[in-house]
């Protein structure tokens, strides 16, 4: 096997335990909401065959299984799909979660009316071929749906935050070049007959302060917590204390709550 490919193997590892550590189900409830309103403006139908694609714990997939679609959703984290499949048993939904990576998805070509997926694909190490792999499993005629963070947003800034402490990997695209109008026509126009791009907000809505959120995503958040790992006591007191002040210069609430809209890039794309 090549080195450039063994490479990229133990990167899949690293990024599977880091999503798998914490709790990222406690991260997701606060997107739920912003997730079922994402899904609703998809057009989704009863009878229709819908992936979402780095489901996680089932934000996406289960609005859509609610509206009598056949979904599946795949992810690398295998407590994440846990957690989906006992969102959906105790909604009684029908909806299949399976282990699979989005740079190669497990399904035949043209096997889904939707594809779709939400802060999820964009962290998949290769663009390229996550663009591949969507066009590849979606239908002509159907749609690629995605929400993406984009670096002027919160998010973005926050990313931007956490990596001036740690540097990312030189060599990979940031992921928010997903949330960038330009990018996305590049990786998706010759596979898609339109595609449309509208930048959106998600609310964030904590019943505790930005030093109390720094926290909570140390706590539960994998990424989070696998930054702080990377710095001696010195630089995660730098850290949390950069965190916290970009959550409380952005923070449109007061007291003990902590209020935040973050922009994310919004993409409907019609497969060719």
């Amino acid at each position: 096997m090549p080195e450039k490919e063994m490479d990229f193997d133990r990167l899949k590892q690293r990024l599977r335990t880091t999503w798998m550590t914490g709790d990222f189900g406690k991260i997701a409830e606060y997107t739920a909401k912003g997730a079922a309103e994402f899904v609703s403006r998809i057009g989704i139908h009863s009878g229709g065959k819908v992936l979402d694609v780095a489901c996680g714990t089932g934000n996406l997939a289960i609005p859509a299984a609610r509206l009598g679609a056949q979904v599946t959703g795949i992810d690398i984290a295998l407590n994440l799909l846990e957690q989906a499949r006992q969102r959906a048993a105790s909604e009684k939904l029908s909806a299949v979660f399976e282990e699979g990576d989005a740079e190669k998805l497990p399904y035949p070509s043209a096997s889904f009316d939707v594809v779709m997926t939400m802060f999820g694909a964009m962290f998949a190490p290769r663009p390229n071929l996550v663009a591949a792999e969507l066009l590849r499993v979606c239908r002509p005629g159907g749609t690629i749906a995605m929400a993406n963070w984009t670096r002027e947003g919160f998010v973005g800034k926050q990313f931007a935050t956490t990596s001036r402490h740690v540097p990312p990997p030189p060599d990979l695209p940031p992921p928010v070049l997903w949330g960038d109008e330009a990018t996305v026509k590049d990786r998706l126009s010759d596979g898609c007959s339109q595609i449309g791009l509208v930048r959106r907000m998600i609310e964030f809505d904590y019943p505790f302060p930005p030093a109390h959120v720094v926290e909570f995503f140390r706590e539960y958040f994998g990424p989070t917590q696998a930054a702080f790992a990377r710095l001696d006591a010195n630089g995660q007191e730098l850290l949390a204390a950069d965190l916290e002040a970009l959550w409380r210069e952005n923070n449109q609430a007061g007291g003990n709550r902590t209020l935040i809209h973050a922009e994310y890039l919004e993409v409907m794309a019609t497969k060719k």
